[in-house]
């Protein structure tokens, strides 16, 4: 990692920031959920820095929800500290009611008031506001969520994604400490989604506001977020950047919730790592150092990592064995001689046919992850930073 100012955070990564004077808004200190004697939330320590789109990603079932329920006031920890700005809002004998936290919260179904106009859905929490004031604020957020021009349609006359941004708006009307956004693209449809998701960010960063997002969707996750906390039951796998955690994951676990991921066996020898595919330099294989001589691992490959193509004889080294059309891409599973299976993404053009025996290659221009031999998910990878 290079040089600079660093924050700790949950997984004790060093984090850069960009200021010395950057501060820190939320801190989980060892929080601890239990629904009966079922627990959901685990010892989870995480702190949130000022201006910052994080987002908790995991599977149905992982404990983000609940993380931000205990955020949002909504949910009292058994255990733990949940600090705003360094003041106490839960634990050690401390309960600050959701109403005076200053958290906004924007939920999956939006939640409007069917009987009020969008510019009264974004006053509504203006209430105890100068009129003037109020008027003035409820103008900027329209004009922020682009719907200016649609403050006196009610709910049902708007659209999906114009819903959402009254939603926003009305959660960023208070002038909220901090924003909470659960599951908040998944009643638009496929196309409305992946514009909402461009739309929500400029506008959180317009507004200069920390924000803490929840989804299990990986896609939405890595391109709206500064930092992305990959979470399994109940813990915080891996937190980092959307490019640290996609190429460089510290469990299988990661390495297989965010996308494709198939591993390919090898054993460390000098320079480079024996594979059935060839040789991989050890140079292109992130924190694979000398030390680990006589090593061995698992090479995670992606789709795009590898390239197949027909061949015959010796030259080839499996068989193909799934094939899915996606549009514009074809995704390949390749069964290799010596037993791994390899996923490759090849352009639409290009047709392999099931059965058909291949030769593979590595191909990735970048440094690939690695994991030890045989090693299970959720255990750490040596080569992670």
């Amino acid at each position: 990692m290079a040089n600079g100012n660093l924050l700790t955070t949950a997984a004790d990564e060093p984090v850069e920031t960009s200021s010395p004077e950057i501060e820190t808004v939320l801190e989980l200190d060892g929080v601890e959920k239990r629904y009966g004697g079922e627990r959901v939330i685990t010892e989870l320590s995480l702190s949130v820095r000022d201006g910052e789109i994080l987002t908790l990603l995991g599977p149905s079932g992982c404990g983000k929800t609940t993380t931000l329920r205990l955020i949002s006031g909504l949910e009292r920890p058994n255990g733990g500290e949940v600090r705003l700005r360094g003041t106490s809002v839960a634990g050690n004998g401390t309960f600050v009611p959701p109403e005076d936290r200053g958290v906004g919260v924007v939920f999956q179904e939006f939640a409007l008031f069917p009987h009020l106009t969008a510019r009264e859905n974004v006053a509504f929490g203006l209430k105890e506001w100068d009129e003037t004031d109020r008027e003035d604020r409820v103008d900027e957020l329209l004009e922020l969520v682009g719907l200016a021009d649609h403050g006196e349609q009610y709910p049902d006359e708007l659209s999906g994604g114009q819903q959402q941004r009254v939603a926003l708006a009305r959660s960023l009307a208070p002038e909220p400490e901090m924003l909470l956004l659960d599951e908040p693209f998944s009643n638009l449809d496929v196309d409305l989604r992946v514009e909402m998701r461009e739309e929500v960010r400029r506008i959180i960063k317009e507004a200069g506001v920390t924000a803490i997002s929840v989804t299990h969707d990986q896609e939405e996750a890595l391109s709206i977020s500064d930092r992305v906390a990959v979470m399994c039951d109940g813990e915080i796998e891996q937190i980092d950047r959307p490019e640290q955690v996609f190429q460089q994951p510290e469990s299988r676990f990661v390495a297989g919730f965010l996308g494709h991921a198939s591993f390919l066996s090898g054993r460390v020898h000098g320079d480079h790592v024996d594979t059935s595919l060839g040789r991989v330099l050890r140079e292109k294989v992130h924190g694979l150092t000398a030390e680990y001589d006589g090593t061995a691992v698992d090479l995670l490959v992606r789709p795009d990592d590898v390239t197949a193509y027909p061949a015959t004889g010796e030259e080839a080294d499996g068989t193909v064995v799934y094939r899915r059309y996606l549009g514009p891409t074809v995704l390949y599973r390749v069964e290799l001689d010596s037993g791994d299976v390899i996923e490759c993404m090849h352009n639409h053009s290009d047709r392999l046919e099931l059965d058909e025996r291949v030769a593979v290659r590595v191909t990735a221009d970048h440094e690939l992850a690695w994991f030890p031999a045989g090693q299970r998910d959720g255990t750490e990878s040596v080569g992670a930073d």
